[in-house]
């Protein structure tokens, strides 16, 4: 079985700087998705989907929140091998630096995987939305012989100069690589795709950042220290003297880079036809079984909305936003284009009613969010006017965070009652 040979490794990332302020208190594979799921939940359902059942998640940053996670949700039984395994960077007779990349990431933790016996390491980014078939990728790659595989996929010219774009031959076999070319380079990397493909202008092939190597040349290449990223150097170094193939994958995925294309990600799950799909029980999404009660909804008009479990919802409207778990939202209020994290935790009836707590956690009575972020455990007051839009300058408080007219309210900030933003 192919999955006994594969060990899976999740790149948690750097610092997540791009994702700021959701990243100050917790590393980038921990961020909270679609109202109830972590980012890192996803390449690591992909593997469970794919049979592939011994994952390390490679991490380095605000690693607390993520370790908490993972252990409260990835339980096996006890008589099989599988096992999800957060690593932190620690410092080590040969190595007393953090990660200097996703290479040296590898590199620094090798002494792990090599503890496990496998044929195939399957080296995962922990910050992208997608549903692949990783047991299909491994099977093309054994079937070819490959020493390394690269999962690809077609973008257009204006997303090209992003990516790290390849050229491959009749069988797949990768030729060359650039990283991010300028634009007047693009006509010489166009590649052979499909039909829908060339119809929708994506002619160029791009690297995802999904790798399978052969674990003898994946230690060889580790041996040289001086090489400290997959996508800049041991990639465009290898392709020529070891075999690569390219591994086209045409269905939806997303970088989840910056703050815009994270909101962007969690309100297309409101589409009629999310390209995200949720909703497939063959590729399911898994998380931590939380034992909620029912959402409680009560006269309000509701408009593409995702709702979580665990709510209690009295808005006037919630129109194309995503509820995350535990939310609360007063009466009279408005949300619209927002994703709203939820909370950890329920404040009893006592606490309410005795006015111990002066804002209560999630959205007040009368209020007006648009364009927003709500990370967790949020205190909105009453008559609170948040209008976010591009007419909004970039602008950081105590309190919220404005990027590119979308407005975060921060990890347990408290907008006070009347507040306009």
């Amino acid at each position: 079985m192919i999955n006994n040979k594969v060990l899976a490794i999740v790149l948690g990332g750097g610092q997540g700087s791009r994702l700021y302020p959701l990243t100050d208190k917790r590393s980038k594979p921990a961020v909270p998705i679609a109202g109830k799921y972590r980012l890192v939940d996803i390449p690591i359902s992909n593997c469970i989907n794919a049979d592939i059942k011994r994952i390390f998640v490679l991490t380095q940053f605000n690693s607390a929140s993520l370790n908490k996670h993972i252990k409260n949700t990835y339980h096996f039984s006890f008589f099989s091998s599988a096992f999800v395994d957060v690593l932190a960077a620690e410092q080590t007779p040969e190595s007393k630096t953090w990660f200097q990349g996703t290479a040296d990431a590898v590199r620094q933790s090798m002494h792990h995987f090599l503890s496990h016996d496998f044929e195939y390491a399957l080296i995962l980014s922990g910050d992208q939305l997608y549903q692949m078939d990783y047991d299909k990728m491994i099977e093309a790659h054994e079937a070819s012989n490959a020493e390394i595989s690269i999962a690809t996929i077609p973008v257009n010219a204006k997303d090209a100069t992003s990516f790290g774009i390849l050229k491959a031959n009749d069988e797949n076999v990768i030729t060359s690589f650039i990283e991010k070319p300028d634009a007047e380079l693009l006509p010489e990397w166009t590649s052979e795709v499909s039909e829908e493909m060339k119809g929708k202008g994506r002619n160029y092939l791009a690297s995802m950042g999904i790798y399978v190597f052969n674990k003898d040349l994946l230690i060889k290449l580790m041996e040289n220290p001086d090489t400290i990223d997959f996508g800049k150097e041991i990639i465009p170094q290898s392709i020529h003297d070891h075999k690569t193939l390219s591994y086209q994958y045409e269905g939806y995925w997303t970088d989840i880079g910056n703050i815009d294309s994270f909101f962007e990600a969690n309100l297309g799950l409101t589409d009629d036809i999310p390209q995200f799909d949720l909703y497939d029980e063959k590729k399911r999404i898994y998380t931590h079984a939380r034992m909620l009660p029912t959402t409680k909804i009560a006269g309000t008009v509701l408009d593409r909305a995702v709702v979580s479990e665990g709510c209690i919802i009295g808005a006037a409207k919630i129109e194309k936003s995503v509820i995350g778990i535990r939310s609360r939202i007063g009466k009279e209020s408005t949300v619209i284009n927002t994703y709203m994290m939820g909370s950890d935790f329920y404040e009893t009836l006592d606490e309410i009613e005795n006015n111990r707590i002066k804002v209560l956690t999630g959205i007040g009575e009368r209020c007006f969010i648009k364009n927003c972020i709500l990370d967790k455990n949020c205190r909105i007051g009453d008559d609170v006017r948040i209008n976010g839009g591009k007419h909004l300058e970039d602008k950081e408080t105590d309190m919220y965070f404005i990027k590119d007219g979308i407005v975060v309210v921060k990890n347990a900030a408290t907008i006070p009652s009347g507040y306009v933003i």
